[in-house]
């Protein structure tokens, strides 16, 4: 005999009700004595108190639904931690959490050590601050990284970033590359943003800005709203937009105009004296850097936590889905009250190393996250891609486009994985249909949860299959693109990438030292400390016995599959190599984020 306590609510909901008798239920309203209901009751009206039992079968009819009737009650919408949606509260929903934050804290331990030691090490060397003291040039910045980060960063950045960072192709790529969320094509019937000399850009791009978008070759990044964020004491940014373009003679992705919306509003091009240029796209990297890193929160661990939580209070533990989702969500609830105490508390990262204040790094990401960010189908892979005119737009495509290469090559083996896996226990789209857990899942998200953009419904296996791999694309090839290992190999170093200015944004042009705006030694040093990577491999992305353990031998042969791509293409990319003109995937650098055997399987970082 199942029973069920249900205590404190006038209209009571439970999921996971498979139509089988309920044979006791004990129900406590408004501080009445409990009582005890049979399952007919249940279904009725009770002395003016309405307890709605709904729906909810599922594919196997043994369910341990106790168990979800408890998590509807006390597993709760809380208020938002770090931003953006609901974040987990009642008695379950705190275990979760803590039992997320342990496991982090965990596994990520060994790695903060060596980080912590590798960040002493730099620190305490003596003949490192002597060599270093005040960083008077440019270059000397490249010192840092020889003979240091043996343990965090043993193989020293991504191959060019050290020889090749002032190149403007280095540049443009970046934007393709391991910052690919910032740039889009301009509309041919777009107004343009802001005017550059005729003469400038005749000079660089052999026609003028208007031809330019009427081809389909001006692409933008606009970083503006960052101009009205609080700032922190004695560190500067502009809030740069910027111009790119495709070349009519070498094929290339360029920039060509970046203006800094601040102090004097000056716009900068490559025709500039190179200190001038230089520190230009040094401002534009700041302002990227700061929108990546609060982004990334919006767009990947807040859009995956909600959807989780939803899942959490609908399917049963028991539904091949909730293990899926399981395996893909691992340490997640970790992550919000980790990032509040070590982004964006006071005195923390965001105060120490960034140009705007935690706060307002909090504020911004809950910003992003509620007017277009966190939106769940808009985001999928292609959809986002052609949305923003970089895949299938209206003007000649990419010549090169690195971030896509590699992520498609992940996207379409990790779909694959997902369609035989919903494929072997959905044998139709009547059968989609007809799980009532499933179905409650998008109410739930669409109702309670307050997600943004998520299917309202699943109407056939292609859907399921699409928003599955919307959460394992979110947990691995968009977070990895810009976090993770790819921080400090290539996103957050130095010269090129400092978190802050160190001098105000300069109000006329003529610059002649551009060491004179980067970080000193000691905050440097804490940029990389940051910075330190910790990995878990994505090949194992599916390698789980609790996922597989009751699967058939088609979803075991597909994750077996999965694996085999993954370590197939981590041999591709770990082979890869400047070509003959000293290029890889058409860029300056060889990025290698998304390597399989490098990058973690979840987002719990």
């Amino acid at each position: 005999m199942t029973l069920v306590t249900i205590i404190g609510s006038k209209h009571i909901e439970i999921a996971g009700w498979h139509g089988k008798p309920v044979h006791r239920v004990l129900v406590g309203i408004d501080g009445e004595e409990p009582k005890y209901y049979n399952g007919t009751q249940c279904r009725g009206e009770e002395r003016g108190n309405k307890l709605n039992v709904y729906g909810l079968g599922s594919i196997t009819e043994d369910r341990a639904f106790a168990k979800n009737f408890k998590i509807v009650f006390d597993f709760l919408y809380g208020p938002a931690v770090a931003g953006g949606p609901f974040y987990p509260s009642g008695s379950l929903g705190q275990a979760k959490v803590a039992a997320d934050i342990a496991n982090e804290q965990l596994e990520t331990q060994p790695n903060t050590i060596l980080v912590v030691e590798d960040t002493a090490r730099a620190s305490n060397s003596t003949e490192q601050i002597l060599q270093f003291q005040g960083l008077d040039t440019f270059d000397e910045y490249l010192l840092l990284y020889q003979g240091q980060w043996a343990k965090t960063l043993p193989k020293g950045p991504a191959p060019g970033v050290l020889t090749n960072y002032t190149q403007d192709l280095f540049f443009s790529m970046e934007r393709l590359a391991n910052s690919a969320f910032s740039v889009r094509r301009l509309p041919k019937s777009s107004k343009l943003p802001f005017q550059v000399d005729a003469s400038i850009i005749s000079k660089l791009a052999d026609t003028n800005l208007q031809k330019l978008l009427e081809e389909g070759r001006l692409f933008y990044a606009d970083h503006r709203a960052q101009a009205s964020r609080p700032k922190t004491t004695n560190k500067f940014a502009a809030a740069c937009d910027a111009y790119f373009y495709i070349s009519r003679k070498t094929g290339q992705f360029l920039p060509l105009a970046i203006r800094t919306n601040v102090g004097s509003n000056l716009i900068y091009t490559p025709v500039d004296e190179d200190a001038d240029w230089t520190l230009a796209k040094i401002m534009f990297n700041v302002n990227d850097f700061f929108f990546a890193q609060t982004w990334h929160l919006a767009s990947t661990h807040e859009v995956v936590q909600i959807t989780w939580l939803a899942a959490i209070r609908t399917l049963s533990v028991d539904h091949p889905i909730y293990a899926l989702l399981d395996r893909l969500t691992y340490q997640l609830f970790s992550i919000q009250p980790l990032a509040q105490s070590f982004l964006f508390d006071n005195g923390t990262a965001f105060d120490t190393l960034f140009p705007v204040t935690g706060t307002g790094a909090r504020d911004f990401v809950t910003e992003l996250y509620f007017n277009g960010t966190g939106a769940f189908q808009a985001g999928y892979f292609e959809a986002d891609l052609k949305k923003r005119g970089l895949i299938h737009g209206d003007g000649p495509d990419l010549a090169d486009f690195p971030y896509y290469e590699n992520a498609s090559t992940i996207h379409k083996a990790m779909k694959g994985f997902i369609r035989t896996f919903v494929k072997s226990f959905y044998k139709s789209d009547r059968a989609v249909r007809g799980d009532r857990e499933l179905q409650a899942w998008a109410a739930e998200a669409n109702g309670p949860a307050k997600a943004i953009d998520f299917p309202k419904k699943f109407d056939n296996i292609d859907a399921v299959v699409d928003a599955l791999t919307h959460i394992a694309h979110l947990v691995s090839t968009v977070h990895h693109s810009v976090n993770t290992n790819n921080l400090i190999s290539i996103s957050a170093t130095l010269p090129m990438h400092p978190a802050s200015l160190y001098k105000p944004v300069p109000t006329i042009k003529g610059n002649t030292s551009v060491a004179q705006y980067l970080p000193p030694l000691q905050a440097a040093l804490a940029q990389f400390q940051v910075d330190g990577i910790f990995n878990r491999s994505l090949s194992y992305m599916f390698d789980s016995p609790t996922l597989l353990g009751g699967t058939n031998r088609e979803t075991r042969t597909a994750a077996a599959k999965f694996k085999e791509t993954m370590q197939s293409f981590s041999k591709e990319i770990k082979a890869r190599t400047f070509d003959k003109d000293g290029l890889s995937l058409g860029a300056p650098f060889i990025w290698r984020a998304l390597d399989p055997e490098e990058a973690p399987f979840s987002l719990s970082i």
